[in-house]
């Protein structure tokens, strides 16, 4: 079954824990970009762990049909190398991607995303935020960072993911954001709890070495944004 919605779709004000760090096994994660894109030399990869908490944050919020709703989702995947935009924030490929939404999963499917069924909490407690991704109802990542009670930062710009479709052809994605950032993030610890799923290979080298990282609390975004063959023009 195919998605009524067309793209792009916004979404507004949802909260996001989004980090960039070295793994532990980088050859194995290397493997799972495909031939014709290039890891990033420091074998960088990539976790956004994000909740929507009301349908109404999204522009299909008042569809009948195929609408998101409220969901959670969390994707990671792997840093490209040469393909920076313009800002030089690296491009990046999926490698996995679980949403509490199957009309969203349905949606990002048809776009060339690898989707799967889950769900992410995430929590704050004073300082404290807590990320936690489920499948069937198991604990297989946790995210727990730090912030400062103080204004936040506005952060403005594009990120970009390159999928693939049906034809075998490579899309270069922009997806733009307004973001308002939590001040003072650090990150106290990031786990891949069953040693016997594959995402075990994403789990950090030790001692943990992040490279970017935030806590929004409020970020809203287009899913996807621009798009076009990669090379072309409006895919470059």
């Amino acid at each position: 079954m195919t998605s009524a919605l067309h793209a792009p779709q916004l979404i507004f004000d949802s909260q996001m824990l989004y980090l960039v760090w070295i793994p532990a096994e980088p050859d194995t994660v290397a493997k799972l970009v495909p031939e014709g894109l290039t890891p990033r030399a420091d074998g960088a990869v990539y976790l956004n762990q994000y909740v929507v908490r009301d349908g109404s944050q999204t522009s299909n919020g008042a569809e009948p049909v195929d609408a998101f709703g409220a969901y959670s989702l969390t994707y990671l995947g792997a840093d490209l190398a040469g393909l920076d935009t313009e800002a030089g924030v690296p491009a990046r490929w999926w490698t996995h991607y679980y949403n509490s939404s199957e009309a969203m999963n349905r949606y990002a499917a048809e776009r060339g995303v690898p989707t799967g069924g889950g769900r992410t909490t995430l929590e704050v407690d004073g300082g404290r935020v807590e990320a936690t991704t489920y499948l069937d109802d198991k604990p297989v990542i946790r995210t727990v960072a730090r912030v400062e009670d103080g204004p936040t930062v506005r952060s403005t710009g594009q990120l970009r993911y390159i999928t693939r479709g049906q034809d075998g052809g490579f899309t270069s994605g922009r997806y733009p954001f307004v973001a308002d950032l939590a001040s003072g993030f650090v990150v106290e610890s990031l786990e891949f709890v069953d040693p016997d799923h594959e995402l075990h290979a994403f789990r950090p080298a030790d001692p943990l070495q992040v490279t970017f990282g935030f806590y929004s609390p409020s970020i809203t975004f287009c899913y996807p944004g621009g798009e076009g063959p990669l090379g072309s023009f409006h895919g470059s």
